[in-house]
């Protein structure tokens, strides 16, 4: 393709075409080598998402989170996929397209890039589970209480996402690099993820936690960004503190990311 198409080198027109490429090439490659394809980006936080709505309300008693309890929970599960997944990657990152990352011209930030983008893709996939359940809470609930009701809020969506983008860039500016020099951060980095589920508001809403938790609760940047995900149906989910902690801790780990990465991609070039 010509420069006109794609951009000089260097440029950030060239940037964004080789992000898109390299993003498109890791869905192709999701989904061709897989027999279900696009249907598994539904059917997994399908599954999650029933499995977690059974047990907390046909097998114990709830006391937290909102009516339709399952478009509370899809509500903030599948950003939590997208976020869970990405993490997930960074930590191989470099490893996976080693001779790419020491060979190509490309600024190397979009190995990292590129994964931020493609999850982000495959979370716009699994929207029709929660367009699903919102339609059958509307057609089958006869309790207005229980009846979802899409309002304002919805305009908060491309916010949380926007917030959401911005956490994971700084995420995987700092793991990817370090994960090269310190082998033993990827088993740290899943135990890690395993523990921040519970410790993040999908199940539960961070106002339900007691006392001094539902303080500490908020200084988890994904607790502000995951209210605004529920805010086209729970307006009352509002937490202006929770949303300030989230933005500034979300640019907090970007700057940090960006400082980490220049300061490591030499070292890590070395390593790989």
């Amino acid at each position: 393709m010509s420069h006109a198409a794609v951009g000089a080198p260097g440029t950030p027109r060239r940037y964004l075409h080789s992000l898109w490429l390299l993003s498109a090439r890791d869905l192709k490659v999701r989904y061709s080598t897989s027999f279900l394809g696009y249907l598994w980006s539904v059917l997994d936080p399908l599954v999650m998402s029933l499995i977690y709505w059974f047990v907390f309300t046909q097998v114990f008693h709830r006391d937290v989170g909102e009516e339709p309890y399952i478009v509370f929970l899809i509500s903030a599960l599948l950003p939590w996929v997208w976020f869970n997944s990405s993490v997930g990657d960074f930590t191989r990152a470099f490893k996976k397209d080693a001779r790419l990352v020491r060979s190509t011209a490309i600024p190397r930030t979009i190995w990292v890039n590129r994964i931020v983008l493609s999850k982000g893709i495959e979370y716009l996939f699994s929207l029709p589970v929660l367009v699903l359940f919102i339609v059958i809470s509307l057609v089958m609930e006869t309790d207005p209480n229980q009846v979802v009701q899409i309002g304002w809020g919805v305009l908060w969506m491309p916010v949380a996402m926007l917030l959401q983008t911005i956490l994971l860039v700084g995420l995987g500016l700092l793991i990817a690099p370090l994960c090269v020099m310190y082998v033993d951060l990827e088993r740290t980095t899943a135990l890690i993820l395993r523990a921040m589920f519970y410790a993040t508001p999908i199940i539960y809403n961070v106002t339900d936690l007691p006392g001094i938790a539902q303080t500490l609760g908020a200084f988890n940047p994904l607790a502000g960004i995951f209210m605004l995900y529920r805010m086209a149906f729970f307006p009352d989910q509002w937490n202006l503190f929770t949303l300030v902690i989230s933005v500034v801790m979300s640019l907090a780990i970007l700057a940090l990311g960006v400082w980490a990465f220049r300061t490591l991609e030499r070292p890590v070039l070395k390593e790989l």
